[in-house]
């Protein structure tokens, strides 16, 4: 496998939606948490889509909206502020929709984080919240936050990792579990209904498919502790039929689950595949989706 693995990782702003509900207070108060971690700015943006709105309605309308955002942002920044009062935070009222508006404000090498309002069945798989919509078009990792509650801290960074390719997008959970201070996990799912396709498949067969899996894992692992030696890297390989099932469930025994992208076309626009899907609407904990081509670092020179 090759040793060529990211390195000096740029975690850069925090960038949260805002829009006056519960989650989003919810997602804004742990991105203050995320961005003095990361030492780092946070951007309140509140999406007040006035661009579009401007052609039905009245001046005096979108100035009373302009006039409600301010004041949610300066409300927000308040509240934020008062758990961490050295933390810079910028406030931004976008003229843009949500998803546009956060994707502008971020740029190539923010974070986006949003709250998930727990919308489920087939309406939201279709139509999608805000959360959902920004997980599945951003070029930027996004942190997707349920609320529950106080739930005390693991001290564990989840990375769900298929194989080689992840290496592009893996550095992202490594520098969060350093700057948490955390150890990082790798796991991975081994689900045994995608291996059998036909009776031709023997049980040795799939000894060996599992055993390969978990060579590759291992290896993974290893590159990551030579790219971050100071970091407590384990890896485990979970045998199972319900890949999405065992995620959520690992979720309950981390401080952040992280997932590369998974996007599948849906019609026009971009959605996120089944198992990206299914785990942020149940995860028990905040969820990142780093896109595959994200390189908001500089690869280390060979010597």
């Amino acid at each position: 496998m090759s040793s060529d693995f990211p390195a000096h990782p740029e975690l850069g702003t925090v960038v949260v939606g805002v829009d006056g509900s519960p989650s989003a207070r919810t997602a804004a108060l742990w991105a203050a948490e995320e961005a003095a971690r990361r030492g780092q700015s946070l951007c309140l943006v509140h999406a007040a889509d006035t661009d579009r709105r401007a052609l039905f309605v009245r001046a005096e309308t979108l100035q009373a909206i302009r006039a409600a955002g301010r004041d949610l942002l300066d409300e927000t920044a308040a509240a934020v502020q008062k758990g961490h009062p050295d933390l810079a935070v910028v406030k931004e009222l976008s003229k843009l929709e949500p998803v546009a508006g956060l994707a502008s404000t971020a740029g190539r090498r923010g974070t986006i984080v949003v709250g998930n309002r727990g919308l489920g069945g087939f309406a939201a798989l279709m139509l999608g919240s805000v959360g959902l919509g920004v997980a599945a078009r951003a070029t930027v990792p996004v942190i997707v936050v349920r609320d529950h509650g106080d739930r005390p801290e693991t001290g564990v960074v989840t990375a769900a990792v298929h194989g080689a390719s992840d290496l592009n997008w893996l550095r992202v959970a490594a520098a969060e579990a350093e700057v948490r201070k955390a150890s990082l996990r790798l796991l991975s799912v081994w689900n045994v209904f995608t291996h059998v396709g036909s009776v031709a498949t023997m049980l040795d067969d799939l000894d060996e498919i599992a055993q390969t899996r978990v060579r590759e894992v291992r290896e993974i692992a290893d590159q990551v502790r030579h790219s971050s030696p100071d970091l407590s890297v384990s890896h485990h390989v979970e045998t199972g039929t319900s890949t999405p099932g065992i995620l959520v469930d690992a979720s309950a025994h981390t401080d952040l689950l992280v997932m590369g992208s998974e996007h599948r076309a849906l019609g026009v626009a971009p959605a996120l595949g089944r198992v990206t899907h299914v785990v942020l609407h149940h995860a028990h904990c905040p969820v990142q989706i780093v896109p595959s081509g994200f390189t908001s670092w500089e690869r280390r020179e060979e010597q």
